[in-house]
């Protein structure tokens, strides 16, 4: 399995950006998903997540209220109010099973990661 995210870019504090991840077959439409972010020197972090019918979410404390994770096809990551310490790349993955997940070790398969830059 592929995944393959998208949509990053450069943004003004404010500002809004929406992030996509498609997957190479019909296996992650079974799968939970979910959104991490790392930055130089630093583990990755979750930020957000679904179940695979996307009944379920969970998000990271410091996103909680401004971003938004959905999926039809894909997963889409609706981030809102960016700040500068959103700044990261910026990775999508496929869970091991349905469930949603903010553990890193229940994903099995990363896309290359979108770079998200947000200036002051």
């Amino acid at each position: 399995v592929q995944l393959q995210a998208s949509g990053g870019g450069l943004v003004q504090a404010g500002g809004s950006l929406r992030l996509s991840c498609t997957c190479s077959k019909r296996t992650c439409s079974n799968n939970g998903m979910g959104w991490f972010r790392q930055t130089p020197g630093k583990e990755r972090e979750f930020v957000a997540a679904i179940s695979w019918r996307g009944g379920v979410t969970y998000y990271a404390d410091s996103v909680k209220g401004r971003f938004t994770v959905s999926r039809d096809n894909a997963v889409y990551l609706q981030m809102n109010s960016l700040k500068p310490e959103d700044t990261a790349v910026y990775y999508c993955a496929a869970g091991r099973g349905s469930a949603a997940s903010t553990d890193r070790s229940q994903y099995q398969y990363w896309g290359q990661g979108t770079q998200v830059t947000v200036s002051s």
